[in-house]
């Protein structure tokens, strides 16, 4: 046992020079610890991706439990092909990565969120969406380029549009890169623009794609046509012909338009894994936004297969390769897919959707805390339906991204509720995300 000298008495001089020991070794260890600190906050990644033209939640999500669901889908309700995540939600099943990704407990759904905006107009709902304001045109820039600004008062924070033009949430003050290898092409192509715009100059995917998009707009409608018909008139329609599909394009067979949507998902991981590459090199960026769009599904919205089914397909495969690319970065990253707004609970005349109210957004990443779903569900009642026609919002779209960029970047809560997002301290920063 050790026993203290009695006899012991420290000099004056010693316990100085003590003091500036532990003083210093004090000093050293904190300055460590915050280095340490500092490093893994530059480790964390997020991206933040749009969906434009209001996706359709109700489908990307569909609540295959909730007893009011088929009834108002109806020919567009899906049911033993979604894939199950609890009792009553499901995933649309061209989201297969996404599920996989759910079932490891790294990703989640927000079933009904919404912007403050109710207009259902696209330009007035993408423009709170992405400028954070809780008002119509009511920031000149956007809520991520704000926060870099904000983050950059601490760190050094490097950002990234992706796409021929940059979208509002990332336009501002604070300096970020852009990439697109191409040009914006022809903007009534069927596939997002941001694809076609990747690849116009790859010589093999490039006129896959271009074949493709004429090849699923004539399979959409000959599919449209025939369910229009009287058993009498499709008994006689006669078969496809040069002169009937074009004599340049090929025939819109059921393998045709597999085979072209298949070179859209190859492009569109090609695009997730570029994504991810960038975000890998050393002093890349920790943030990044992209926008993919085509997600206006007034008519011939289509259920497991169709219209949306192919656009959920390409927004699955990029996020497939934004996982794929990021390897063992995944661990650090949290992603975000929103869009301005949902659709109307009730199918429509046309086999489509209407301009809505709240939608789904995911939230995908190694970083994510596994559990269910991320904000209450409202059901589809007839008497908790907003306005009697629309799903209504649980969750405020702000308080999503504060639960994301508080927890996971380390954004200060004074920041996100005043300067990122203009008088927002009422929307609370949804909890236990990250």
């Amino acid at each position: 046992m050790n026993r203290i000298n009695p006899e012991f008495r420290p000099s004056r001089r010693g316990v100085l020079a003590a003091a500036g020991a532990i003083g210093l070794s004090l000093q050293f260890m904190a300055t460590q610890s915050f280095a340490a600190s500092e490093g893994a906050q530059e480790k964390k990644k997020f991206i933040f991706v749009i969906c434009r033209g209001g996706m359709d939640g109700l489908t990307v999500s569909p609540p295959v439990g909730d007893p009011d669901y088929a009834g108002l889908r109806g020919q567009i309700a899906l049911h033993d092909e979604a894939l199950k995540l609890d009792g009553v939600h499901a995933l649309h099943p061209a989201l297969a990565a996404t599920y996989a990704l759910a079932k490891a407990g790294e990703a989640r759904i927000v079933p009904a969120v919404a912007t403050p905006d109710r207009a259902r107009s696209h330009f007035e709902a993408q423009d709170v969406l992405e400028s954070g304001s809780p008002v119509v045109y009511g920031a000149a820039s956007g809520w991520l380029n704000r926060t870099v600004e904000s983050l950059g008062r601490i760190r050094k924070v490097n950002a990234l549009s992706v796409g021929p033009t940059t979208p509002l949430v990332l336009r501002g003050k604070a300096t970020f890169e852009s990439w697109s290898p191409g040009k914006v092409v022809d903007g009534s192509a069927r596939l997002p623009t941001l694809l076609q715009d990747l690849y116009k100059s790859d010589p093999v995917l490039g006129p896959a794609l271009a074949r493709g998009l004429a090849t699923e707009a004539m399979a959409q409608e000959a599919m449209t046509n025939v369910a229009r018909m009287t058993p009498a008139q499709a008994a006689v329609m006669p078969a496809a012909t040069p002169a009937m599909t074009g004599s340049a394009a090929p025939a819109a067979t059921p393998g045709a338009v597999r085979a072209y949507q298949q070179q859209g998902q190859d492009a569109a991981r090609k695009l997730g894994e570029t994504l991810a590459g960038f975000m890998r090199e050393p002093g890349g960026p920790q943030i990044a936004a992209l926008s993919l769009d085509g997600f206006d599904t007034h008519a011939n919205e289509g259920a497991a297969q169709g219209q949306l089914a192919a656009r959920l397909s390409y927004l699955d495969a990029v996020l497939d390769g934004v996982h794929q690319g990021l390897g063992p970065d995944w661990k650090d990253t949290v992603v975000v897919v929103a869009t301005e707004f949902g659709r109307t609970a009730r199918v429509n005349g046309t086999g489509g959707t209407d301009h809505g109210t709240a939608s789904t957004a995911l939230l995908l990443g190694g970083a994510l805390k596994p559990g269910g779903i991320v904000g209450d569900w409202p059901t589809l009642r007839s008497a908790s339906l907003f306005e009697n026609r629309d799903l209504a919002p649980t969750l405020d779209m702000r308080g999503l991204f504060k639960g994301v960029l508080g927890d996971h970047l380390g954004v200060e809560r004074a920041a996100l509720d005043t300067t990122i997002f203009p008088d927002s301290a009422a929307a609370q920063p949804a909890p236990r995300l990250v």
